[in-house]
């Protein structure tokens, strides 16, 4: 029995105890519950990204064949920028609304706005300049669809909370994101040919002058027949219409540094690029004192309009804003007829001298008419429009592989002007008034005229006019300095030749020896290009001569020697 037994546990039981073994890690390595659900959960991440981030095959790039840069698209950037930046604006006509609502004075209202515009101008810091680094279809598609989320999110909190603090703090937040019509503009400075390049940025820009007037007329009128927490839950849907647009139109160009680049050596770059650029150093401070005054109008008209003599509702108020389309609207024909035939800043200084002659209008007679600050809405946002497109026409000539960090340190010099302006419009109107807020207006226009005037336009330091006061540009320009050539243009036939390696060292010589002569050719009378061309051809045909002479002359002598 002894034996049996152990012959049945050394041989038969072995295979089986095997298999059990062999069992027992399967079942082991297979993960538990919670591992199994982090893994779907992955999946499902990267399923979802894997959807916002495909391209359809009508956007997707070819070299060969770049997608062009069509009105429908540009349009396209107009409107997606016009409601992504609503959001900064849509609480600018309802502030003594909230102010109502919430139970506190003026002042302490006012606190939205400028922490909405801190926000923004941190967004433009340290997001925007990613836009150098990353393709723009899916960093700008995944930062609009954050967005809408973002809102989606917080709309509970902005529609139901009754604390202004975290009104305040989620303000904030959401502007942190709606940067994505500055990664647009830098794009059209990369599309449009470098002479057209105003009236293309102009239709961008007027889409974010729309979207500030829209903002305000919805706002308005929205709130006087509903409620104002309505107003959030337009701009909630209108964040996810924009982002379906983009994702089913927007083309996918490549990155302007495709070898990568260090995050803070980028962000750094940006110093030192302001370091030795005087023309991005003076449109930073022009924009500065340019912006300040703007949002210091729209902010301090809204208690004008509703204290009296006025007293206006909030509809009357939101719909005041529709006075300056007519300055949107003339945006993108200005632009074409002046800004791209004359140099930058002779366009910048008019559209200074345009909001100087409105502020000065609407300061001064605003108390008494109405007819003044209708008068400034229009010559404030024509001046705004024009100095702002000449500005970005001009910086955009700059570094081409650096143009979202170049429009970053205009657009938070912009923006910390809003800021400043909006905060000091509010503190000035609520200590002396609105002539007190316009005056400041007035000083700060002058600031920018006076470093409008401390470089010619053709200067290359930081100061002086000695270069010239030509204001008419010089051929296929936008700053009427630096030909421009897109990097995301066509390629011709030579450029693909020199990229495979094919093209020789002669041939790449006698091609520039041919593009010097041809500047030359003409000169004194004569054709230059055509008699040098005319030696070259004799002097190789007389060495070929000779050759074949040393070739028949051995041939005649062997004959004579035979």
């Amino acid at each position: 029995m002894t034996q049996s037994h152990d012959a049945e546990a050394s041989s038969p039981s072995r295979p089986v105890d095997q298999g059990q073994e062999s069992q027992t890690p399967s079942s082991t390595a297979s993960p538990p519950p919670e591992d199994h659900k982090s893994v779907t959960k992955h999946s499902l991440w990267k399923k979802a990204y894997e959807i916002v981030t495909w391209t359809p095959p009508r956007c997707r790039w070819n070299p060969e064949q770049p997608p062009v840069f069509s009105m429908p698209l540009n349009i396209l950037f107009g409107f997606a920028g016009a409601f992504t930046v609503a959001n900064l604006y849509y609480n600018h006509p309802i502030l003594n609304i909230l102010a109502e609502d919430f139970n506190v004075p003026y002042v302490k209202v006012s606190q939205i706005p400028t922490a909405m515009q801190a926000g923004y101008a941190a967004g433009l810091l340290f997001l925007c300049p990613l836009g150098d680094l990353l393709k723009r279809r899916p960093f700008v598609l995944l930062l609009v669809l954050f967005t809408a989320t973002m809102w989606y999110v917080y709309e509970i909190g902005l529609c139901v909370t009754k604390s202004l603090a975290v009104f305040t703090a989620i303000s904030s937040i959401t502007a942190i994101t709606t940067v994505t019509p500055q990664l647009m503009l830098p794009l059209v400075g990369d599309l449009a040919p470098p002479n057209r390049r105003a009236s293309a940025l102009s239709i961008v820009v007027a889409g974010f002058m729309l979207g500030i007037l829209v903002a305000r007329v919805l706002s308005g009128t929205i709130t006087n027949y509903v409620t104002w927490r309505a107003v959030y839950y337009l701009s909630l849907g209108m964040q996810y219409l924009i982002f379906v647009l983009l994702w089913l139109f927007m083309p996918d160009y490549p990155s302007t540094n495709p070898g990568g680049m260090n995050y803070f050596r980028m962000l750094w770059s940006i110093l030192e690029i302001l370091w030795t650029s005087p023309v991005l150093v003076q449109s930073c401070i022009i924009g500065f004192f340019t912006s300040a005054p703007f949002t210091s109008y729209w902010t301090t008209l809204t208690f004008l309009l509703a204290s009296p003599p006025y007293e206006y509702s909030s509809l009357v108020i939101g719909l005041f804003a529709l006075i300056g389309i007519a300055a949107m609207l003339l945006s993108p024909f200005y632009a074409r007829q002046v800004i791209d035939r004359f140099v930058p800043l002779f366009s910048v200084i008019l559209g200074e001298l345009i909001s100087l002659a409105g502020i000065c209008i609407g300061t001064y007679t605003g108390t008494f008419t109405v007819a003044g600050p209708i008068i400034q809405a229009f010559l404030l946002d024509m001046g705004l429009q024009t100095s702002q497109i000449a500005n970005r026409s001009a910086i955009y000539s700059i570094a081409p592989k650096a143009r979202n960090r170049v429009n970053t340190a205009f657009m938070v010099s912009t923006f910390c002007g809003q800021l400043v302006g909006t905060a000091a419009g509010n503190h000035l109107y609520a200590k002396a008034g609105w002539i007190a807020s316009g005056s400041y207006s007035v000083g700060s226009i002058g600031m920018a005229l006076l470093f409008c005037f401390l470089r010619g336009p053709w200067q290359e330091g930081w100061f002086g006019w000695d270069k010239g006061w030509k204001i008419t540009k010089a051929g296929n320009t936008a700053d009427g300095i630096r030909q421009e050539k897109s990097h995301l243009a066509p390629k011709s036939p030579l450029d693909k030749v020199i990229e495979n390696g094919e093209a020789e060292k002669g041939v790449t010589e006698e091609s520039n020896t041919v593009k010097g002569l041809e500047e030359l050719a003409g000169e004194d009378g004569r054709n230059v290009l055509r008699s040098t061309l005319d030696e070259v051809a004799s002097t190789r045909s007389s060495k070929s001569k000779e050759k074949e002479d040393q070739i028949v002359r051995p041939e005649k002598g062997h004959e004579e020697k035979i």
